[in-house]
């Protein structure tokens, strides 16, 4: 039974009964035969779970290692890239921590040309990185700050092109938008439109492009025979919630990824519309955008915060609130995020607005 109305998706889905309890099985196979035993028989689960990654990402013979998230997972890529040049290109509105990360190794960057939604202008793009290139292009495929979608397929063309490495980071995307466009690198979380676990997350790699990599740990020279996935694999695990992500991407590759794509457009089609004249505030992204993530600006001075606590205290209504540091280089002030998944009802949004206009 659901507590309370759970438009949250972009933050924390709720499991199946079904990766729940495959988590809760390998965590009492644990006890019995111990961990690593344990973990032996969890193999063939994993690699169904790589296997539905790489078909996802349209990465057939990419390399998948598990993380413990998307941010652990771009840690690992960058800062195992090949030596040579530090210059990426990436959106304006690119994730706050990404931003950190990509800094913490060293990467200078560049903003993506982009147009009044935020989506990057292809052919503007086009021509800016002809002319002085990155080394690579990250392209974050839906934004934390706002539900628009990018066009993946056509900047994965252009950076094949032009010879230039795109790594996509598929975090609000994966399970949401059509990511099987061969990007060289690609990684996602388990917890968001897949609805797995928390704590885990997928890094693919093209298999040329992993072998050029150079993790940080172990050296080299300890570790000369161990394939180089298995190097950025190394480590402390929760295989458990490994499994439970391995079922729940066995469970959207059953119901169908384009079945689900078109739900969720339609979901955030009908949440776009009921919330269109909540007074206070201004939904952010056209009507038609294919995607189930709707941000709401205030327009009165309303608080995203504020709003959020209210709403989870008075109403068991569970939403985000979210802050310029998500996109600290684009968003000037906090938006409220709603992100029902495939179950959402017309009375469920109706309520929200009605809900939404009170606490407000």
């Amino acid at each position: 039974m659901v507590a309370g109305l759970h438009l949250d998706s972009a933050a924390c889905s709720r499991q199946s009964f079904a990766a729940l309890d495959a988590a809760a099985r390998h965590a009492r196979h644990e006890a019995e035969v111990g961990g690593y035993v344990a973990a032996e028989a969890a193999a063939p689960a994993l690699d169904a779970g790589r296997a539905a990654v790489a078909e996802l990402f349209g990465m057939p013979g990419a390399e998948v290692v598990f993380t413990t998230g998307s941010l652990h997972a771009l840690d690992l890529l960058l800062g195992s890239w090949p030596p040579g040049g530090r210059t990426l290109a990436c959106l304006p509105g690119e994730y706050g921590p990404n931003l950190a990360v990509m800094a913490a190794h060293g990467f200078a960057r560049r903003p993506l040309p982009v147009d009044g939604d935020g989506r990057v202008a292809v052919d503007e793009a086009a021509v800016g990185l002809a002319t002085d290139p990155p080394d690579l292009v990250h392209l974050t495929a839906v934004a934390s700050h706002r539900g628009v979608v990018q066009p993946l397929a056509e900047m994965t063309q252009l950076c094949r092109e032009l010879r230039l490495p795109l790594v996509v980071d598929a975090a609000q995307a994966l399970g949401h938008v059509d990511c099987a466009v061969g990007a060289d690198a690609a990684y996602a979380s388990s917890r968001k439109w897949i609805a797995g676990p928390r704590g885990v997350g997928v890094l693919a790699v093209r298999a040329e492009l992993m072998q050029r990599l150079v993790p940080r740990l172990p050296p080299p020279d300890w570790v000369s025979s161990l394939p180089v996935a298995a190097r950025l694999e190394l480590g402390e695990a929760n295989i458990a919630a490994r499994v439970g992500f391995s079922v729940a991407l066995g469970e959207h590759m059953a119901a169908g990824p384009a079945a689900v794509r078109d739900r969720l457009a339609e979901v955030g089609r009908m949440t776009r519309v009921a919330l269109a004249d909540v007074r206070g505030w201004r939904v952010v992204e056209p009507l038609d955008e294919p995607s189930a993530i709707t941000t709401l600006a205030a327009v009165d001075g309303s608080n995203p915060e504020v709003v959020r606590g209210r709403l989870i205290r008075e109403r068991q209504i569970v939403t985000t609130a979210a802050g310029v540091e998500r996109a600290p280089l684009e968003l000037t002030a906090p938006v409220l995020r709603i992100s029902p998944h495939v179950d959402a009802t017309s009375e469920d949004l109706a309520m929200f607005a009605g809900a939404l206009a009170d606490v407000s």
